[in-house]
């Protein structure tokens, strides 16, 4: 009897970047799943109970993943706030070489850069003296 793969070639898997991250959306368990199922062993199907567990953990991991993305709006409109009130204040370098009254604020991934009157930058983190 022949059986065709269900995940086409090992060749296939060798070529994937191990690199890229791998998630699971919605869909893709819903596939996998569907695909569980068509291939379990007919003479030791899978309990019910057992697909109502791994949706209830997918479940779970979806609220988090959600919760997660939540909290990182939350962080970057709190950033966004406290360094639009830096504008007209006047900032000290934390090595303190650079003075002067802020003109404008920008929100970089890895942190806040003042932009003094000017035209010099400097990086808000510790050490960093506002007036």
């Amino acid at each position: 009897m022949n059986v065709s793969s269900a995940t086409g070639t090992s060749s296939n898997y060798q070529n994937q970047s191990t690199t890229a991250p791998q998630t699971v959306d919605y869909k893709s368990f819903l596939r996998l799943l569907v695909a569980q199922m068509k291939n379990q062993d007919p003479t030791s199907p899978m309990e019910s109970t057992d697909y109502v567990a791994q949706l209830a953990t997918f479940s779970q991991v979806e609220q988090t993943v959600q919760t997660n993305s939540k909290l990182d709006q939350i962080l970057q409109a709190s950033a966004l706030a406290q360094a639009s009130s830096l504008v007209g204040r006047e900032i000290t370098s934390a090595d303190g070489t650079v003075t002067g009254k802020v003109s404008e604020v920008r929100l970089y991934s890895d942190g806040v850069m003042a932009i003094l009157e000017t035209g010099e930058e400097v990086p808000v983190g510790p050490g960093v003296e506002i007036r």
